[in-house]
C-alpha cells in the first residue's frame, strides 16, 4: 500500500511492528515530493507517534483480525476471555488491557484484535451498564445549578453524576468519554 492510499484505522506493518493509523495529514510543498504526517499507535506498546513520509513510501498491510468475545474474569493481572464462536479462552496481560480494565465487567461482549494469534487490543462496547456502589448524598438546595457529585462504580471506576443518582442504581456510562449517559434501574 502506498502512503497516499492510507486513511485513517488502516492497520500497518511497519519494521514487523503493527500500527494503527489514527490520523493523516498531507502537505504539499511548493518543491519536491508530498509530505504526509501519520498519527500512529503501536498496537503492542500503546505508544503514540507521529513519523513523515514522502510520496511513494509504500507500506504492508498488518493482517489484524477482530474476533467477538466475552470477558471472563480477571486472576493476578490475566484477564480472560472466550471467543463466542468457538468458545477458546484467550489471555491479556494488565499492560495490554490498560485503563479498559475499569469498565469490564463479568460476561461483558466485547472484541478483541488478533495478530498472529495473539490479543493484542480491547475494542469495547460504545456504553457499558454499571451499578453504583458508593456514592454522597445529594446537597438539598442545589438543583438550581447541574452539580455532579461523584459516584463509584462496581468496577471501580469513579465518574461524575447527577446528584439523583444513588446507591445501587444501574448506570449507562459512555466508554467513550468516560461520562455519566443515563440511569437504566
Amino acid at each position: 500500500m502506498e502512503v497516499s492510499e492510507v486513511s485513517k484505522n488502516n492497520k500497518l506493518l511497519i519494521d514487523g511492528v503493527p500500527y494503527a493509523v489514527e490520523n493523516v495529514s498531507f502537505v504539499k510543498p511548493g518543491k519536491g515530493r508530498a509530505i504526509y504526517r501519520l498519527k500512529l499507535r503501536n498496537l503492542l506498546s500503546g505508544v503514540l507517534s507521529e513519523p513523515t513520509y514522502h510520496s511513494g513510501d509504500k507500506f504492508d498491510e498488518a493482517s489484524i483480525s477482530v474476533r467477538d468475545m466475552q470477558y471472563l474474569y480477571e486472576e493476578n493481572g490475566h484477564y480472560h476471555f472466550m471467543d463466542s464462536e468457538n468458545f477458546e479462552q484467550h489471555l491479556m496481560e494488565e499492560a495490554v488491557v490498560g485503563d479498559k480494565a475499569k469498565y469490564l465487567k463479568d460476561n461483558l461482549d466485547v472484541q478483541v484484535m488478533i495478530w498472529e494469534d495473539k490479543p493484542i487490543d480491547l475494542i469495547l462496547p460504545k456504553v457499558v451498564d454499571l451499578a453504583v456502589v458508593e456514592t454522597e448524598e445529594a446537597l438539598k438546595g442545589a438543583t438550581a445549578t447541574a452539580q455532579l457529585k461523584t459516584a463509584r462504580l462496581e468496577t471501580g471506576l469513579e465518574i461524575g453524576v447527577p446528584p439523583f443518582i444513588k446507591e445501587g442504581d444501574i448506570i449507562r456510562v459512555n466508554t467513550v468519554t468516560c461520562s455519566y449517559s443515563e440511569r437504566v434501574g
